[in-house]
């Protein structure tokens, strides 16, 4: 969108009512802040300015871009100060408002000069604001946050309750992966890469990983495992992920596996959905223990250095506004929390909450933009579409117990874990299996067990490619007295999956091995590299992913086959950890694609 575009013609419809915040104290900084922009001093609450006179005079215009959930509340503060003949230094305060959602704001700024038309930019979040001065955008001045609300999980009545509601709290991850880890609650979120509620939604997801997994490859994975989950259910804005909670209260609405039974949002679009005529069931609303996310609408000046001293002031008047008595009711009304976050229990109650869940808490530390930076990378490459071969070693030590796993061998174990690595990928990601040992056809050794296609495609028999895909997996079995042919597999493998290479995807090979190779017949390590230097395509990548298994497994080898593809080598001491150091090289791959 064009910046020159950011103003309406026309006020957005209304629709809630919401909360407001900032005490004095902000107001009189935010003066401060607004006067030196403006080269002047305003006189604040000093009974300097004339107040509640007929407007018969001149007027000084205030252009305001809102977050669509808090522009209605904006504009009825607006409207009321039009009605009521506000002065602003004896001139009548016109402020309209106009609703924008913050991510194409941002772009716009982020990108160009400031349209001088616009003087206030209230998006939902910091974030925003923060992204336009990582861009090197439009001058933006915070003058202070005019409101507030917590990200939670919003729930209909019977999945809150399947969630243990209102008794039963949970960190983060655990409310994530209680909400994600079956197929009776289907649970939606808005894009992060387009909502400042599903990014703070993720960035807390993955703070609570790396907390309770010390960080590392390990909590990468998991975040990244729960990002593909979240994707298979994502909508485009936060407007659009509310609509796909049922209608009404029907079963068959219940139901519908079209229909989201949670959600991830604000309190304030919580109350919003359960405040308005026909919303559908209402929504029970579960706090995450170790902190919610936050919402604080920054009171945001454009160019303020460029603003002229009649609207340096208008501005400045129009947060007191927002600030007063009245401002607040407004804003509270619409479902908001003040500025610094503080919990109305009717408000809460309202928007679905209950004791004990603990919605007084204060709120997390907002991510840095460096780290924003890295999620939204993650995600980006987590959730585009992918293709994959994944070939497996099915040789005679694969059937080796692992210490301390009840008797379970190697193969065992990895299969778990490859499955739940294939629980991680969407319908239009496309999976393909094949397993090695020597002799399994022949004189060759591998066999293709399933061809690398579309997930979500089904075949002849009514399954889906996914269930037969499964099916393969769960019957790899051990070959006796097999020996392990990698170099031979590895390079059959490579030349399919660049002879299928699909564009616009992440194409990738991924080899899951437990031992050195150890087949005498077939070719060699130097020519296996050479014939993969000459396969490898920087313009059409197919990074190779080895993950060695095992303690005989040779990482060193594996290191010098990968490097000439710009893949990875990975050793793996638990088996069934394998899913998340796939995903998290897959992330890594991603990241470099040109």
């Amino acid at each position: 969108m064009g910046h020159h575009s950011l103003p309406d013609d026309s006020a957005p419809p209304r629709t809630g009512a919401r909360p407001r915040t900032r005490r004095r104290t902000v107001a009189i900084a935010t003066a401060v802040v607004l006067a030196v922009a403006a080269g002047s001093v305003v006189a604040l609450r000093s009974g300097l300015l004339p107040f509640g006179a007929t407007c018969g005079g001149s007027s000084v215009q205030l252009n305001v871009v809102a977050s669509p959930d808090i522009a209605p509340a904006l504009d009825t503060v607006a409207k009321e100060a039009r009605d009521d003949a506000t002065r602003t230094d004896g001139k009548c305060l016109d402020v309209r408002v106009h609703a924008r959602p913050a991510g194409e704001v941002a772009d716009s700024l982020g990108q160009r000069p400031a349209n001088p038309e616009v003087q206030v930019w209230i998006p939902d979040s910091s974030l925003w604001v923060d992204q336009v001065a990582d861009e090197g955008g439009s001058s933006l001045t915070t003058a202070g946050h005019v409101a507030s609300s917590p990200i939670v999980l919003g729930a209909v009545p019977s999945a809150a309750k399947a969630l243990g509601w209102p008794e039963k709290t949970y960190t983060w991850s655990a409310l994530t992966q209680a909400a994600t880890s079956g197929s009776t609650l289907r649970l939606g979120v808005a894009d992060p890469t387009r909502s400042a509620t599903g990014l703070l939604a993720l960035a807390r997801l993955d703070a609570a990983n790396h907390k309770e997994a010390k960080g590392g490859d390990e909590a990468a994975g998991r975040t990244a495992a729960t990002a593909k989950l979240l994707y298979a259910r994502l909508a485009d804005g936060d407007g659009q992920v509310l609509a796909t909670l049922p209608r009404n209260g029907s079963g068959t609405e219940q139901s519908n596996p079209r229909r989201n039974q949670a959600l991830l949002l604000s309190e304030q679009a919580a109350y919003a959905h359960n405040t308005a005529a026909a919303g559908g069931p209402s929504l029970d609303l579960l706090y995450p223990e170790d902190g919610a996310a936050q919402l604080d609408y920054p009171y945001t000046l454009v160019n303020g250095e460029d603003l002229t001293t009649d609207q340096a002031r208008a501005a400045n008047r129009f947060m007191t506004l927002l600030d007063d008595s009245d401002g607040q009711r407004t804003l509270r009304g619409h479902g908001f929390r003040a500025g610094y976050g503080s919990a109305d229990p009717k408000l809460v109650g309202t928007a679905g909450g209950r004791t004990p869940q603990p919605y007084t808490a204060a709120p997390a530390d907002p991510p840095s933009v460096k780290e924003l930076k890295a999620l939204l990378g993650m995600w980006t490459t987590t959730v585009q579409s992918t293709r994959i071969t994944t070939v497996v070693d099915v040789s005679a030590s694969t059937a080796h117990p692992v210490p301390g796993q009840g008797g379970r061998s190697r193969l065992d174990l990895a299969k778990d874990s490859l499955l739940q690595a294939l629980d991680t990928f969407s319908p239009e990601d496309e999976v393909g299996l094949w397993k090695f040992a020597t002799y399994l056809d022949g004189a060759k050794d591998y066999v293709e067990r399933s061809p690398t296609g579309r997930l979500g495609d089904r075949g002849g028999n009514g399954t889906t490619h996914r269930e037969e895909l499964a099916t393969a997996f769960r019957s790899l079995a051990p070959v006796p007295r097999g020996a392990t042919g990698l170099y031979d597999t590895t390079l059959a493998a490579y030349r399919q999956a660049r002879a299928t290479y699909a564009s616009g995807k992440l194409n990738a090979l991924v080899v899951v091995t437990d031992a050195a190779h150890d087949d005498l017949r077939g070719i060699s390590q130097d020519t296996l590299i050479a014939d993969l230097e000459q396969l490898s395509d920087t313009e059409r990548p197919v990074p190779l992913i080895a993950v060695a298994i095992g303690p005989n497994a040779d990482k060193a080898t594996l290191d010098r086959i990968v490097s000439p593809t710009g893949g990875s080598a990975h050793l793996v001491g638990d088996p069934s950890q394998i899913h998340q150091v796939i995903l998290t090289a897959l992330i890594a791959a991603g990241s470099h694609r040109p």
